[in-house]
């Protein structure tokens, strides 16, 4: 049985390396928590996460935080979420897109069948955020004398992967991110969640599919601009963290291949800030330090050129610090909550930047096939490298 306990908001304070939450009943202490813009406290500063309830029941205390916040009070949604164009049981946002027509146009890309990939490899060690976790462990090992089976002595390894699906490189679904509780298509998500998932929104909905990518190489457009500057932890060039990336941005950079967007496209943009996952561990705190990204101009750019996804070499695609510090990841309400583009993060840049640079030309064919879930890890890849 679960009781609702609804006090005043909680406050959330740094105290002795350990983050504290507190109510007027009880106290509650939260090792690796952040704030609401995903970046550590600093000592003595104070945050009031926008959600007031706690579930208790069953001796778990399960503290609710604002990320995209849920409240268990159902909002009129129509007043906060715009309804899909695609009708009240849409699931799946801007990916209704790519129709068959779209993918036989992408498939035109594909010359050489070259592939390059577009992902980090999951390991133990790379950059995580916030309390998130991944873990392989090597569960099943029949090497040792006498375990081998048959005549032919076969022999055999397995492991079992322990992970949050927000890791390594993932795309994030429509059950994401909301505002308040409103979720993509005016969904109010407190209908649809219990204790073990959701009922809704969910990416077992999202079908894999294939269209045309499009990469935008950010760190071309600031060096052509005069205006890069570069985390000297990067071993190669890359924006800034807090660097805003604007819809100009992102025209200058389809200019410098001569690209239109169409309908349909995935758009992926290379800042360089990628370079430091490629150093985990060592430079894992300053990878999520912050982040350059889209900033609310060019989110809203994308969703006017009707695109289906949008990816980036961060963790956060937006841009961290944000533009409005009063703002907890607009970008992410922009393009999943009211648009249903999805957001794919830590995609692996530098080899399809390296691909364009060197053939001039910046489209390719993408494919993604997609599992059950709220936010998947993936790998996606090129096809035809661009070429």
């Amino acid at each position: 049985m679960h009781l609702l306990a609804r006090r005043q908001a909680p406050s959330l304070t740094h105290r002795s390396s350990q983050w504290v939450l507190t109510t007027r009943r009880r106290g509650l202490t939260i090792r690796r928590a952040s704030d609401a813009r995903g970046l550590p406290f600093t000592a003595g500063k104070e945050f009031r996460p926008m959600v007031r309830t706690a579930l208790v029941g069953a001796g778990v205390l399960l503290v609710i935080l604002s990320f995209g916040s849920v409240a268990l009070a159902q909002s009129d949604c129509s007043k906060i979420v715009p309804a899909s164009p695609w009708g009240p049981n849409d699931q799946t946002g801007a990916t209704n897109r790519v129709t068959a027509a779209v993918t036989k146009a992408a498939a035109a890309e594909i010359q050489t069948g070259k592939v390059i990939t577009m992902s980090y490899p999951l390991v133990d060690g790379v950059p995580l955020f916030g309390s998130r976790f991944t873990k392989t462990i090597l569960t099943a090992v029949s090497l040792a004398p006498g375990a081998s089976f048959g005549e032919n002595e076969l022999t055999y390894m397995e492991d079992t992967w322990l992970s949050q699906s927000h890791v390594g490189t993932h795309l994030d679904g429509m059950g994401h991110i909301g505002r308040k509780d409103c979720y993509y298509n005016q969904t109010p998500m407190g209908k649809y969640i219990n204790q073990n998932n959701m009922t809704k929104l969910g990416l077992e909905h999202l079908k894999s599919f294939a269209t045309r990518g499009v990469l935008i190489d950010a760190v071309k457009v600031f060096q052509a601009a005069g205006k890069l500057k570069s985390n000297p932890a990067c071993k190669k060039p890359c924006l800034d963290k807090g660097t805003v990336i604007t819809g100009a941005d992102l025209q200058a950079g389809l200019r410098m291949y001569n690209v239109t967007l169409r309908e349909g496209d995935i758009v992926i943009i290379h800042t360089g800030w990628g370079d430091l996952f490629e150093q985990f561990p060592a430079q894992n705190a300053t990878f999520n330090s912050g982040a350059p990204g889209i900033g609310k101009d060019a989110a809203n750019w994308l969703v006017s050129q009707k695109v289906v996804a949008v990816g980036t070499d961060t963790w956060v695609v937006e841009v961290i610090p944000g533009e409005n510090p009063k703002e907890a990841f607009i970008v992410h309400n922009i393009l999943l909550t009211d648009n249903g583009i999805h957001i794919i993060e830590n995609v692996r840049t530098d080899l399809i930047a390296a691909e364009a640079a060197a053939t001039k030309r910046a489209t390719f064919f993408f494919n993604m096939t997609v599992p059950k879930g709220v936010g998947m890890t993936g790998n996606f890849v090129a096809i035809d490298g661009i070429q």
